[in-house]
């Protein structure tokens, strides 16, 4: 990403780092804060720059500049504490006083980028780099391919078959590798719950060799794109565009983002109000890591902190048969009892595994029949993108329970196990 040779080459480099920053360190991020697309705007007026140089190129510049600025001043109120914000508006003032531009003058709205004929979106010549099969496996064994999955409350499969179900709220990493980085929000389902749900997925795509440019891809509620956020739909301009591209399965519902260049394939779907994540990935790309040693926490690896783990084996209490209410400033009651959960959720996922036993959980903590419709989409990614058909299905296992404790018999069993905890702990939250 950048603006070619008519910015000048400290303008290229200084905005390079900015989108950088704006992307890779985006942690404190808000559903309302529209910084990425501010990004995406300025990027998409100032991509064919290197076709002027010159005054004419510096006048439009400091336009796209002052537009620049004008998009983060309309967003401030709901970005205020975002880090990627405040990068952006330091970034803007550095640029805008190298190149003398007065924040005084025309601003213009974003032009579409319109690619040639010749774009590498309808390239099909990549170079043999750009498939990670053919080259990364050329002499060796056929790639071990894993699953990592995120939906509903959130319950999170790894990249080792570890299903939990977590408190996380707020920012945090899925996936960080020499390759891509994925981050998720998760905001409360009603106000003052405790129950969450994931609200915003943003995807970074690095820039590799001559394969791809660095890719941004952002989903929000409401919002699930089927393009990159400057407009593309393919890797860039590099000869092995092609080896990275989104396809829509299903509009506003259901992307997959093919990555042919590191053997990965992602989707991303909208159920209800909140999104899902399910990723393939070869292992050799999952450790991919410079410094294994002082690599930091990302859910897909590592699993949730262990005082984020939802860890409803260990409460025996029962939960009250009229429903379960969430406790809060904005209290409701389900009007679901786990025997009504249980049959809603057999409809659509009648074996009694995990996936069943978190759509109960779900159905009872939030009331929300779409939690249902994840929870069998996240099982039908599974079924698409696990490469180990015989772990499709997770069970507690009773050698898993503390010492004394047997395994539920059943998915309504374990359903009141785990309503019992949230029960307890939002009870809690509301005496504290």
């Amino acid at each position: 990403m950048g603006m070619g040779r008519g910015a000048g080459p400290k303008a290229l480099g200084l905005f390079k780092i900015l989108t950088v920053f704006l992307c890779t360190f985006h942690t404190a991020f808000s559903s309302s804060c529209r910084i990425l697309k501010c990004n995406s705007e300025f990027w998409s007026t100032t991509s064919n720059s290197h076709h002027h140089t010159g005054a004419e190129d510096s006048v439009e510049f400091c336009t796209a500049l002052r537009t620049y600025a004008h998009c983060t001043r309309r967003t401030a109120r709901f970005c205020r504490g975002d880090l990627a914000y405040h990068s952006a508006v330091h970034g803007i003032d550095d640029l805008m006083s190298q190149h003398n531009c007065s924040k005084d003058g025309p601003t213009s709205q974003p032009r579409v980028r319109t690619p040639p004929p010749w774009d590498s979106q309808e390239r099909s010549d990549s170079p043999e780099i750009c498939h990670y099969e053919k080259n990364f496996h050329r002499h060796s064994a056929a790639p071990n391919y894993t699953h990592c999955g995120l939906f509903g409350d959130p319950h999170l499969r790894t990249f080792t078959d570890t299903f939990q179900t977590c408190k996380i709220q707020g920012a945090w990493p899925l996936v960080d590798n020499n390759y891509l980085n994925v981050q998720v929000t998760n905001t409360p389902v009603h106000p003052g719950s405790t129950a969450t749900a994931t609200s915003k997925i943003t995807i970074i795509f690095k820039n590799f060799q001559e394969c791809v440019d660095q890719k941004v891809y952002q989903a929000e509620m409401d919002e699930l794109p089927a393009a990159f956020v400057d407009g593309s739909k393919n890797g860039g301009d590099k000869s092995g565009a092609n080896s990275l591209k989104i396809i829509e399965k299903v509009a506003g519902q259901h992307i997959e983002i093919q990555a042919k260049y590191i053997g990965t394939t992602i989707v991303v779907r909208q159920v209800g109000r909140y999104l899902t994540f399910a990723v393939r990935m070869p292992e050799e790309v999952v450790n991919a890591v410079e410094d294994k040693e002082n690599q930091g926490l990302y859910l897909c690896l590592q699993g949730c902190p262990q005082n984020q783990q939802i860890d409803f084996r260990t409460f025996h209490s029962q939960t009250p048969e009229t429903g379960s209410r969430r406790h809060g400033t904005g209290s409701s009651v389900s009007s679901f009892t786990p025997q009504m959960a249980g049959a809603k959720c057999k409809e659509k996922l009648p074996v009694e595994d995990l996936y069943f036993q978190s759509c109960v959980f779900d159905l009872l903590t939030t009331g929300d029949v779409n939690f249902t419709l994840a929870a069998y989409y996240a099982f039908e990614d599974v079924k698409l993108l696990h490469s180990n058909k015989d772990k499709l299905h997770l069970y507690e296992r009773t050698s898993d329970l503390p010492s004394g404790s047997a395994a539920p018999k059943s998915g309504l069993g374990m359903a009141m196990f785990l309503v019992a905890f949230v029960y307890l702990f939002q009870c809690c939250t509301v005496l504290l």
